[in-house]
C-alpha cells in the first residue's frame, strides 16, 4: 500500500505522469428497440467498455457499432433556465434575439435549443437578459421517440440507471417515450 500511495503522490505532482482522460461515445439498443447514446470520459478504456457492455447485456440491451444509433439524434446546444427566470414569452423573445432555434417552457423551466457552435453566444446573450442559466451543454436530442410498453420499461429504466451510475459515464441519451399511466404504475 505504501508504494501505491507514493506512486499516486508522485503522479499527482508530476505533470509528465498525469493520467490522460479520453472522451468515448458508445451506441446501443435498449429493450423495445430504444436507441441509446452513452458519453463517457475515462482514463481506462477497457474498464469503461466492460462497464457499459455489462450494463447493456444484463438489462436486455446490446451495444452497436459507432454510427448505428447517432443518426437518429440531432446534436444541439441546450441552455436551461429556471421557471422563475422569466415568463415563457420573455424567454422566447430573448431566445429569438440570441439566435436560438427553439424554446420550450413548462412549470419546471425553460429549455432553449441552438446550433452546437452557437451555444456560448446564445447562453451569454440570454444570461445578460435573464440572469444565470441552470445548465448549458451539448446534448443528443432524438429526432423521434419510440413508445415503450410495460414489458420493456422496467429493463429500460434499469439499463439507464446502471449506465448513469458508472463513474465514467457523463451523459446518457435515449429516444423513448413512456405514457403517464405507465410511469405512475412503475413509480408505485
Amino acid at each position: 500500500p505504501r508504494d501505491t500511495i507514493s506512486r499516486a503522490i508522485k503522479r499527482g505532482g508530476d505533470p509528465n505522469e498525469a493520467e490522460t482522460f479520453v472522451e468515448i461515445r458508445y451506441e446501443g439498443f435498449a429493450p423495445g428497440g430504444v436507441a441509446v447514446i452513452v458519453e463517457a470520459l475515462t482514463d481506462n478504456r477497457n474498464r469503461t467498455a466492460a462497464d457499459v457492455r455489462a450494463a447493456f447485456t444484463k438489462n436486455g440491451g446490446n451495444l452497436a457499432e459507432s454510427g448505428s444509433v447517432s443518426y437518429l439524434f440531432d446534436r444541439v446546444g441546450e441552455v436551461v433556465f429556471p421557471a422563475a427566470a422569466a415568463t415563457a414569452e420573455e424567454v422566447l423573445d430573448a431566445a429569438a434575439e440570441a439566435g436560438a432555434d427553439d424554446c420550450e417552457s413548462s412549470e419546471i423551466g425553460h429549455q432553449v435549443a441552438c446550433a452546437p457552435d452557437a451555444l456560448n453566444s446564445v447562453r451569454d446573450a440570454m444570461e445578460s437578459q435573464l440572469g444565470p442559466c441552470q445548465n448549458a451543454r451539448l446534448v443528443w436530442r432524438p429526432q423521434a421517440t419510440i413508445p415503450v410498453d410495460e414489458n420493456d420499461a422496467p429493463n429500460l429504466f434499469r439499463l439507464l440507471e446502471a449506465l448513469e451510475e458508472s463513474d465514467d459515464v457523463q451523459a446518457v441519451s435515449a429516444n423513448y417515450e413512456v405514457s403517464d399511466t405507465l410511469m405512475e404504475n412503475i413509480d408505485s
